[in-house]
């Protein structure tokens, strides 16, 4: 295959980008007022469709993460749904997937997270779901968007809306957790540590795996507000592996601030990102006779798709990010697919991507099959990528830029015929991410250095 290079189309929309509005506290968009309009728009356009029964209003149901800003943000949310004549549930500290889970079950008109998943304690942002716990379709997020620009109103009084704390979300979704695990295993036997990095599952996760049957030893399950994801969780993995070490744990999970992504760790310290944990997953189904395809995305590893094709699965990539990994697996009825940062979504087990779901599949392939994290990854040859981010200032047209467009060509040209070259912009930071993959972990490492070196340096010359 002839090295390639692929460039992700950027969103047009103004506020929303891969994983909903995001951004640092109190700086735009993430401040109290337009959070209240937000709030506004979405009840506007989310939960005025349906048409409900005589006297019923539309009801969300709102959680969040640890940070400390997420007060400020629920109550500005709070008001803007109410202006709009909608009801609120606070389900407080919730993992995202839960969220999901929590606005289906009780057939709610829709779902709204408070985070920045795994960014830090200093950023927030907000990110809704349908009343199917699905994250919602671009045009969807355009209409939220297009009333954002018009005057914001208020109900009559006694259509405005009222709020009302939900006390029982933890163990409704401790619950659901536990069922997609097959209910002929247990996990007994088995020394699990687990990261929750200081965030939205502290009080879920450990308690999950350990009515499961595990011996569970945890880090990252004390939050203060500022210290989510500080050198913890799926994005700061070295916590995990020098705890799975020194505790003797069998193997250890790390979860994002949010949980809904997953990082795995052996015994021996080594580290599995989504591509390996999802090729597991894909494997046992194989094994079941119930694997019909997987989705990918632009960042999944050459070598993982040449494996899940070896298993007799089509493989398909979509854009970078969950929501565009669900739509593809919907568009083809496939019922698996994630990316190699941690998201991982089977869809007959959950609506969305989900940390402690994904871990429970994975560690019931492990039971199904008697294997070890390592035996169950060895038909799994990952290629050597590199992932630089490079910050850029907003407006930079860095697609146009003479110098990037020749750095991007001789970079593939010095790939040959297995590798690729993958540009795009970061929907959650500003940063432009530069990935070069190939067969020479030395070659990849140097040709991804040129590459950011030049994207930096015409950055920076660039007025």
């Amino acid at each position: 295959m002839r090295a390639v290079s692929l460039w992700r189309t950027e969103m047009g929309r103004k506020y929303f980008g891969t994983d909903g509005v995001r951004g640092r506290v109190g700086e735009m968009p993430i401040t109290p007022e337009f959070v209240m309009r937000l709030g506004y728009a979405a009840g506007m356009t989310l939960t005025h469709t349906e048409v409900l029964p005589y006297g019923e209003r539309p009801t969300v149901l709102i959680g969040k993460d640890t940070r400390v800003s997420g007060y400020m943000l629920e109550a500005a949310l709070e008001a803007g749904f109410a202006a709009a004549g909608v009801d609120v549930m606070l389900a407080g500290p919730t993992p995202t997937p839960a969220v999901a889970y929590l606005t289906r079950a009780l057939r709610l008109q829709a779902g709204v997270v408070i985070s920045a998943s795994h960014n830090p304690y200093f950023d927030n942002g907000i990110k809704f779901f349908s009343a199917a716990g699905s994250k919602l379709p671009d045009a969807v997020e355009e209409e939220i968007e297009q009333r954002l620009d018009e005057p914001m109103g208020c109900a009559d009084s006694p259509r405005i809306g009222r709020a009302r704390r939900m006390s029982d979300a933890a163990g409704r979704y401790i619950e659901f957790c536990k069922s997609t695990f097959p209910t002929d295993q247990h996990l007994r036997g088995v020394r699990i540590a687990l990261d929750c990095a200081h965030g939205a599952a502290y009080h879920i996760a450990p308690a999950v795996f350990h009515e499961l049957g595990a011996e569970v030893v945890s880090i990252g399950v004390e939050p203060n507000g500022l210290n989510i994801n500080d050198r913890v969780g799926a994005t700061h993995t070295d916590a995990l592996r020098e705890f799975v070490i020194s505790s003797g744990a069998d193997l250890g999970l790390a979860l994002d601030g949010d949980g809904d992504r997953l990082m795995m760790v052996d015994r021996a310290g080594s580290i599995y990102d989504g591509d390996k944990l999802l090729f597991i997953v894909a494997r046992a189904r194989q094994r079941e006779g119930r694997l019909d395809g997987v989705v990918g995305t632009l960042m999944s590893n050459l070598g993982f798709e040449r494996a899940i094709e070896r298993l007799g699965s089509p493989f398909a990539r979509s854009k970078v990010g969950d929501r565009y990994v669900l739509e593809m697996m919907v568009e083809r009825g496939w019922k698996l697919g994630g990316e190699n940062s941690g998201h991982i979504i089977c869809l007959d087990r959950h609506t969305t991507g989900d940390g402690i779901v994904s871990a429970l599949q994975v560690l019931a392939a492990l039971r199904a099959s008697g294997e070890t994290l390592p035996e169950a990854c060895a038909d799994l040859a990952l290629y050597p990528q590199k992932l630089v981010n490079v910050p850029i200032r907003t407006g930079f047209d860095w697609r146009q830029n003479p110098s990037i467009q020749d750095a991007e060509r001789l970079a593939v040209e010095e790939l040959g015929d297995d590798g690729r070259v993958l540009l795009r912009p970061s929907g959650t930071e500003p940063v432009l991410r530069v990935m070069v993959e190939g067969k020479n972990g030395p070659h990849v490492e140097d040709l991804a250095q040129r590459l950011a070196a030049t994207v930096a340096s015409a950055c920076e010359r660039q007025v």
